[in-house]
């Protein structure tokens, strides 16, 4: 009972003590437990969960498992309990078979927090073996002759247990000449000898049976039992005797299988049988017997298979030499295995990440890993490194584990996959050496804003283009990855010509592609400047901007348009027709078709043709300049009224063209021309028209025509017994016209002097904003006198003396200077309408009344010349044909297109100067100004 109490006392101790190291160990980070050999798979060792702290959640969530440093799993992990369960039934004594205490470690791995804690587990021992001799059958030979009291060595019983379990005690039965002692051997063994109590008589019993017990102190306890035949043979006086009492030798592990480690050699002073020495192991391992071959007739130990110096580096057996007398001696032989370096260095992966985000701080643990090499010594040092010029370094964590961290930051952009190898070399000669792969994946952070192809756009876009039209294509691309990369276009905002510019163009938000809402003019819009946007999807997003300059073409979609001759020419018989004199040389300046082209470039290049004539041969246009010139001079034969249709064409692709219809007269007096323009107002009447129309048309201008030439004659009349009466009170030889031919003045002849002294040589340009004057000296002659000054009396110029004014010589009269008073003023300077002011712009005349004013003036100044008694100059005399050309007829009628005018029959150009000396020049003399007055109101 009191045993029974000390023993449970005991135990209560150790389970304290094995309590008070647990919680120990625990708090450095490190569990212990025991567990008994041979449980059952899933067998309890330990609570891992509450021993840590971990709650079940997290075991399942964190991927906790547990490593074990060899190639079996004697231990897992329970996932719904936290329990250290065994993983298989775990054998003490093949794990430790020749150690005291057995303890299996291991780590347990926290992969979500790359944690780890080391665990012990104890194995203890039960009786689960019994003792075992290796051989059960023994035979002895003693001699006859033998003393009392000679020990004879046993065979050692085995028993593979530890501790009380393991081998305790020998029993001996069966005969009274032998009894047993047990000795103790160096390493505490015992080892049992059969002891001769009493002298053996072979006469009396040749053989003796004996049975050895060996008892182990397990409860209950476990036998062996080995049979011993002792055979009493004759005297025999001479044992073997070994060279050495102990043979050491040592060998490296890779000696070749069936070598000879060591020769064991006895002796026997005999002869014959009794000299005859045989060798056996008397004392070996289980694992040595496996290893080692002793060959009985010479003592030498060989190689049964290859050793290994981390299965064992140690081995001692016994060998025993026994002669044919059945002496024996025993000799020791230690074998010690040195270590080679045939052992690489193992890399485990305990944990580690497959992806990590490019803007992880330096010092992110990436992975894991335990480095081991299973040889010793500088063989089994493991020194561990990583490739160069990568982001990423080793750090030793806790004796054989390192931690791969990155070293700096990551950008996806440069590298977006890492194979990091992990490379583990040991310190033998040569070294070995292994690695390991790492493989990780770089996540991507939106850090690169879109970048476009080009630093600018521009593109060339026809005119008149179709609604959607392709203009170009920009292209933006992402250093990122993913969402990140993916790119987006947009137009910035703008405004053209007052409305948005998205209502001109658009871009395709995913290709970046550009295209026309609209039909585009040139003439309206000649350029698009604008800003697209490319943003990608990251968030926030990052955008960038290019800016895109479109250029339209000009495409000829602009017919040539005419200024002059206006199209209104042909709706009346007066407007549009040019007078040319019957004399006129080659050469000679007609009329001049002006026109404009709205387009640009090539397609407003203008060139001018003679598409259909009356009398082809007689007039030819000047293909650039527009001028419509005599090409002959024309002859009496020659119709008097001609029609010219002037074809103006662009340069264009196609060419585009207009026409201008000019009606030429060719004439040599006033009734002629006005016979002729009488002629073309019958041809110009409709078709259609009543006949009774025309004829009340033609009556009432028959009658105004009369009215204005009575009213004409008698203003005549007037002036003639006017100037009678001034020659009466004015000396003889007075007369402002002196020297002046009367033929320049008076009849037909004025008529053609007044169209012969204007001719003029004109240049015109489409784009032109000036006019210039300029006189020729070939086209001077025949011109008007000047006036007389404001204090002289103004002559009439129907009373001259023939005699005094005429020269008598039959030459021609001499040369007289241009009549300076000839001019426009500013106001009446013809041009285009954006060459003058608002105030100052004029047209020619655009409704019937002034038309008809126009022709009755000019009926009347034609029926002066054919009476004799007009001036037909620039004078202020008469309402005749000079109120078109000359300085009177105020032109606020002449329409402006910023060309030089001509005057048809006139060398004259006029200039813009003129007009601003008409206040100083162009005084006009008192007696003239009346009658201009009167003339004017008619």
């Amino acid at each position: 009972m009191c045993a029974a109490g000390r023993r449970w006392g005991r135990r209560q101790r150790a389970l304290l003590w094995a309590v008070l190291v647990a919680a120990w160990e625990a708090a450095w980070g490190q569990l212990r437990y025991s567990v008994p050999e041979e449980m059952p798979k899933g067998s309890f060792v330990g609570d891992v969960a509450k021993d840590l702290g971990l709650q079940l959640p997290e075991i399942r969530d964190r991927g906790v498992r547990v490593v074990s440093q060899g190639s079996e799993q004697y231990f897992v992990l329970h996932g719904k309990t936290g329990h250290l369960v065994t993983g298989e039934r775990i054998d003490r004594e093949q794990l430790c078979e020749s150690e005291q205490q057995c303890v299996l470690r291991c780590e347990l791995i926290v992969e979500g927090e790359i944690r780890f804690y080391r665990m012990e587990v104890e194995i203890t021992d039960i009786n689960d073996n019994a003792p075992s001799f290796k051989d059960i059958e023994l035979e002895e030979r003693i001699s006859e002759t033998t003393a009392p009291g000679s020990r004879f060595p046993l065979p050692d019983a085995h028993d593979p247990d530890s501790g009380r379990n393991s081998l305790q005690s020998y029993e001996l039965s069966g005969d009274e000449h032998f009894s047993l002692a047990v000795q103790a051997g160096p390493g505490g063994d015992q080892r049992p000898e059969l002891v001769l109590a009493k002298a053996l008589d072979r006469e009396e019993a040749a053989f003796h049976e004996l049975v050895l017990r060996a008892m182990d102190g397990g409860d209950p306890a476990r036998t062996g039992t080995a049979r011993i035949r002792v055979t009493v043979v004759d005297a025999n006086d001479n044992a073997p005797v070994f060279s050495q009492a102990e043979y050491m030798v040592r060998v490296p592990e890779d000696v070749p299988v069936g070598s000879a480690l060591v020769t064991a050699t006895a002796t026997d002073a005999d002869e014959g049988l009794n000299g005859h020495v045989k060798y056996s192991f008397k004392k070996i391992t289980e694992k040595a017997s496996k290893i080692l071959h002793l060959d009985s007739e010479t003592g030498a130990i060989t190689l049964r298979r290859s050793l290994d110096f981390e299965e064992g580096d140690y081995y001692e057996v016994e060998v025993q030499a026994r002669d044919g007398g059945g002496f024996f001696d025993t000799a020791k032989v230690a074998i010690t295995v040195t270590d080679i370096n045939d052992n690489i260095p193992v890399i485990s992966l305990r944990s580690a990440l497959s992806e990590i985000s490019e803007d992880a701080p330096p010092g992110t643990v990436v992975a894991l890993l335990q480095v081991n090499d299973r040889d010793s010594g500088a063989n089994g040092e493991v020194r561990c490194s990583l490739d160069k010029d990568i982001p990423f370094r080793l750090e030793k964590s806790y004796e054989d584990y390192y931690r791969v961290v990155t070293a700096r930051e990551l950008d996806r952009e440069l590298v977006s996959e890492y194979n990091v190898t992990v490379r583990a070399a040991d310190g033998g000669s040569p070294s070995l050496q292994s690695s390991a792969v790492l493989a990780l994946r770089v996540l991507d952070v939106n850090d690169n804003a879109p970048v476009f192809a080009e630093e600018r756009y521009s593109a060339r876009l026809a005119e008149n283009n179709a609604a959607g039209a392709l203009v170009l294509t920009v292209r933006a691309t992402d250093a990122d990855w993913g969402q990140n990369a993916r790119v987006r276009y947009r137009l910035a905002e703008g405004r053209v010509r007052g409305a948005p510019l998205s209502s001109y163009v658009s871009v395709q938000a995913e290709t970046g592609a550009l295209y026309a809402l609209r039909s585009l003019d040139y003439e309206q819009l000649r350029e698009l400047q604008l800003c697209v946007r490319a943003e990608d999807g990251g968030a926030p997003a990052l955008s960038s901007n290019v800016s895109v300059r479109l250029q339209i073409v000009d495409e000829n979609d602009n017919a040539p348009q005419v200024l002059y001759p206006p199209a209104a020419a042909a709706a009346a018989a007066w407007s549009g027709v040019e007078l040319a004199p019957r004399r006129s040389e080659a050469g000679a300046l007609v009329a001049k078709v002006v026109a404009v082209d709205a387009d640009a470039g090539q397609n407003a290049w203008l060139s001018y043709e003679l598409a259909k004539a009356t009398e082809p041969g007689l007039f030819r246009v000047g293909l650039h300049s527009g001028e419509v010139r005599t090409a002959r001079s024309p002859l009496a034969r020659d119709a008097a009224r001609h029609s010219l249709v002037v074809l103006v064409r662009d340069h264009g692709r196609p060419a585009l063209s207009a026409t201008a219809t000019l009606s030429v007269v060719l004439a040599e007096s006033v009734a002629e021309l006005l016979a002729e323009l009488g002629s073309a107002a019958h041809e110009a009447a409709a078709p259609g028209e009543p006949a009774a129309s025309l004829t009340r048309w033609l009556v009432l201008a028959v009658a105004a025509v009369s009215c204005l030439f009575v009213a004409f004659l008698l203003l005549l009349l007037a002036l003639r017994l006017r100037r009678c009466h001034r020659q009466q009170l004015l000396p003889p030889d007075s007369g402002a016209s002196r020297g002046v031919p009367v033929s320049h003045f008076v009849g037909i002849d004025g008529v053609r002097a007044f169209l012969q002294s204007y001719s003029h040589d004109v240049s015109l340009t489409a784009d032109s904003r000036k006019s210039h004057l300029r006189f020729s000296a070939a086209s001077c002659c025949d011109t008007l006198p000047a006036r007389p000054p404001p204090d002289e009396p103004a002559p009439l110029l129907g009373d001259e003396d023939p005699a005094g004014a005429l020269p008598s010589d039959p030459a021609p009269p001499s040369q007289a200077q241009p009549n300076t008073d000839w001019r426009f003023s500013q106001t009446q300077r013809p041009g285009t309408s954006g060459s003058q002011n608002g105030e100052e712009a004029g047209a020619w005349p655009n409704n019937q009344f002034d038309t008809e004013m126009l022709q009755a003036m000019i009926l009347a100044s034609a029926n002066e010349a054919a009476d004799g008694n007009s001036t037909l100059g620039g004078g202020n005399g008469t309402m005749g044909l000079s109120a078109r050309y000359g300085p009177q007829f105020t032109l606020q009628h002449v329409p402006d297109y910023r060309q030089n005018v001509y005057i048809p029959g006139s060398n004259a150009t006029l200039t813009n100067a003129a007009g601003k000396r008409d206040a100083k020049n162009a005084a006009p003399a008192g007696g003239n100004k009346k009658k201009s007055g009167k003339k004017e109101k008619k």
